[in-house]
């Protein structure tokens, strides 16, 4: 054991010392920060010009009455209530009549006037459907804001044709309170029924996003590079020094405490950021506090789990190059759930979510953000998934040792992952 400690202590402060980990704690703050900032920034950062935009009603009715409700639409959203910013564009409408001899005539001659930028785009209105054309990607933000008053623009035809007045109109459409609320729990110990809170975006998607966020950073930062430097340091032939006065397994055990070790020192300095940074914005009560110690006991159990394979896989290469090659391996379990996190976000307790938070290797990141979400857990689901993960680390840990002990000077070829699990399973 002493033999461990030791290596893990040259291990961890070379690696804290440099220059790179002091980056990489700036990085993901800033990475998440910054993206935040600049969508705030671009937001507030409307284009000045008018944007022209076409109506082509092949109803013969619609026309007015959309476009009416599209300039209120405009002029009470275009300015921010308490500064007086604008921010968003300012829209004009025109009404093209209809040539229903040439339809496929028209849209392109308003077409090449939107490619012209002589129009901004132009909507078609027909009985059963309107469509907009423009030149902006996907759902762009024209898009979303004309939905709206477009829809209530017909359904005001189509209330009128009823015979209501005007009166009536707005009275029927006039919009109802939409509040977004957490579910109502009952407490164990008084009986009493928790009273429902409006549920805010720091709550249902923030506070889930963050942890992942930052999980999935420290332990790619930690876990990853282990690899190449297990490689390169077999390639040097490091291993065959130390491997006089320590075992494998000793040397293995060191470098993944080491990982632990820094993970732990990269996670403590963002939690006490955050506690600082929420402090002093009065919203301390945001804070997942509850959540924090399974943060770690699953950021613990994900870096050996990881770092330990990182090391087998180090040690099973002839050249930091193979190294490369394979770090794709280690990757996985931290890449995947990171890619399926909007739909478990919004659905933290759907047959998707669920599913893959009991698999033991994208448990730590799904479990996390299911537990950080305002619906929140069952708490068996969390110890079930925690024993799997556990588990899961406890039999990647010893199959990797074994592959790092026969591994660690073997030269020539280097094996394949089929390769590599029988020398884990017969070593």
């Amino acid at each position: 054991m002493r033999r461990i400690l030791l290596i893990a202590k040259r291990d961890y402060l070379a690696s804290v010392r440099t220059k790179a980990f002091l980056i990489s704690l700036l990085v993901a703050p800033l990475l998440l920060g910054g993206s935040f900032l600049a969508t705030v920034l671009l937001k507030g950062q409307p284009t000045k010009q008018v944007r022209r935009v076409a109506v082509v009603d092949r109803t013969g009715i619609a026309a007015a009455t959309i476009i009416e409700r599209l300039q209120q639409h405009n002029r009470h959203d275009r300015f921010n209530k308490s500064t007086g910013a604008q921010v968003m564009p300012s829209y004009e409408f025109q009404i093209v009549p209809p040539d229903s001899k040439k339809q496929d005539d028209q849209r392109l001659s308003l077409s090449n006037l939107v490619r012209d930028r002589e129009l901004f785009g132009f909507l078609e209105i027909e009985p059963n459907a309107v469509r907009w054309y423009s030149n902006q990607g996907g759902l762009g933000d024209t898009e979303r804001w004309l939905a709206g008053p477009v829809s209530d623009g017909l359904r005001r035809i189509h209330l009128r044709e009823l015979g209501l007045t005007s009166e009536q109109l707005e009275g029927a459409l006039m919009p109802v309170p939409f509040e977004s609320m957490n579910l109502i729990t009952r407490n164990l110990k008084t009986g009493r029924i928790t009273p429902a809170q409006k549920r805010g975006i720091a709550e249902s998607f923030a506070a889930p996003f963050i942890l992942a966020f930052l999980f999935f950073m420290i332990v790619l930062s930690t876990s990853a590079p282990m690899l190449s430097a297990v490689a390169e340091d077999k390639v040097q032939r490091v291993f065959e020094m130390l491997l006089v006065s320590a075992s494998p397994l000793d040397l293995i055990g060191g470098k993944v405490l080491a990982a632990v070790g820094t993970a732990l020192t990269s996670s403590t300095v963002y939690v006490i950021g955050a506690f600082v940074l929420l402090e002093g914005l009065a919203i301390i009560g945001l804070a997942p506090l509850t959540i924090l110690p399974w943060f770690f006991l699953y950021l613990v159990a994900e870096v050996i789990m990881l770092a330990s394979m990182a090391s087998a896989l180090g040690a099973a290469c002839n050249s930091t190059r193979d190294a490369e090659h394979l770090k794709l391996i280690t990757l996985l379990p931290v890449m995947i759930p990171m890619l399926v996190l909007t739909p478990v976000l919004q659905e933290p307790n759907g047959s998707l979510a669920t599913a893959m938070s009991f698999f033991p290797p994208f448990t730590p990141i799904l479990m996390l953000v299911r537990q950080a979400s305002p619906a929140g857990l069952p708490i068996w689901q969390p110890c079930v998934g925690l024993v799997g993960v556990a588990i899961t680390t406890f039999v990647i840990s010893w199959m990797a040792s074994r592959i790092f002990r026969l591994a660690i000077l073997f030269q020539g070829k280097t094996p394949n992952l089929g390769e590599l699990v029988r020398l884990g399973l017969a070593g």
